[in-house]
């Protein structure tokens, strides 16, 4: 039996299939290769996992498309599923907020119904930390409302843990939603703020830094996140009517995957400053639109089900990263000129 990984191609679904298969796992890997950012990293991500050998099966289909994702699938055995795919990003659901509807409400069906046709013994989504909105109660709890989005892609992921819930009821499908805090690390995504600040750093250009550095964020390094994805994988929970993490009694479970610290911006910045041997040019600029001004997760039930327990801290995860830009990711900046 295989694992299917939707979004292979993509950050934090490399690491995840990179991990599954050092264990000895068959992993199947889909994903579109849209153009969001450069192809060229997400090629180069997928020459990665074709190291591995036959253990991984890659195909280019759009999960979002039912008829071409059951054909690709036809004959093949899956018994779990990861499904991290997604049209991320919070600015660009404002610029282009019908690629989330497809990607984030459609594909998400398309993954329940895969689900269901196929009996798999655990789904396991990813959500986001923007489900909690501008929540003002710090840290974040997945016992908290998250009712009031303030971004569309906010708005699809709460939608996917909703329709999550539905199929958890009606179907008794085991599932688990991983709320994902500001996830970075190598292979990281060029539209987050490690790459940007990376990138015009030692570019000499100057760096945006929204609400004039008034922000705190939960940075978690992609290595703890794969260790909570895995984790949460091997637990799928129990249709038992128990009171399950985020409140359901269904088979479906919600957790937050952070590193438990709200870090200033300005100090993180600092950090990429040092790990880049070069002075940042500060741009402070207003808040953004779908933007919050913290985030802070709260790992009570991850730590209690899943014993996560994040290691990486940002001192040693961003010149982790510095460093591995310098080598991988800055060619290919240049290439796209």
């Amino acid at each position: 039996m295989a694992v299917l990984v939707t979004g292979a191609a993509g950050f934090i679904g490399m690491h995840v299939a990179q991990a599954l298969l050092a264990r000895g796992e068959t992993v199947i890997g889909v994903d579109n290769l849209n153009d969001y950012y450069p192809v060229a990293l997400k090629k180069a991500r997928l020459a990665e996992l074709e190291k591995s050998g036959g253990a991984f099966a890659f195909h280019c289909v759009d999960f979002a498309d039912e008829t071409a994702l059951d054909a690709t699938l036809a004959g093949r055995e899956i018994d779990r599923i990861v499904h991290l795919g997604a049209q991320a990003g919070v600015r660009y659901s404002i610029e282009n907020p019908r690629a989330y509807a497809r990607s984030n409400l459609t594909g998400h069906l398309n993954i329940l119904e895969l689900a269901r046709s196929r009996r798999v013994r655990h789904l396991v989504y990813a959500s986001s930390s923007s489900v909690y909105g501008a929540n003002a109660a710090l840290p974040f709890s997945v016992a908290d409302r998250a009712d009031h989005p303030v971004s569309l892609y906010a708005a699809t992921k709460r939608a996917d843990e909703l329709m999550s819930e539905s199929y958890a009821h009606l179907y008794r499908l085991p599932q688990t939603g991983l709320r994902f805090f500001t996830v970075y690390g190598p292979w990281g995504r060029p539209d987050m703020a490690p790459w940007l600040f990376t990138r015009a750093i030692l570019a000499g250009e100057p760096i945006r830094v929204f609400n004039e550095g008034r922000m705190r964020r939960d940075f978690t390094y992609v290595d703890d996140v794969v260790t909570g994805a895995l984790a949460a994988l091997d637990r799928p929970p129990a249709d038992d009517g128990s009171e399950k993490a985020g409140g359901n009694r269904t088979p479906h479970a919600l957790y937050n995957l952070g590193n438990n610290r709200a870090e200033a911006l300005t100090d993180v910045i600092d950090l990429f400053e040092k790990a880049c041997g070069v002075p940042a040019i500060r741009q402070l600029e207003p808040m953004q639109p779908g933007d919050v001004p913290a985030t802070y997760a709260d790992l009570t039930e991850a730590s209690r089900d899943l014993y996560f327990r994040p290691r990486t801290s940002i001192g040693e995860g961003i010149p982790r990263f510095v460093d591995w830009y310098r080598r991988h990711g800055a060619p290919i900046d240049a290439a796209r000129g």
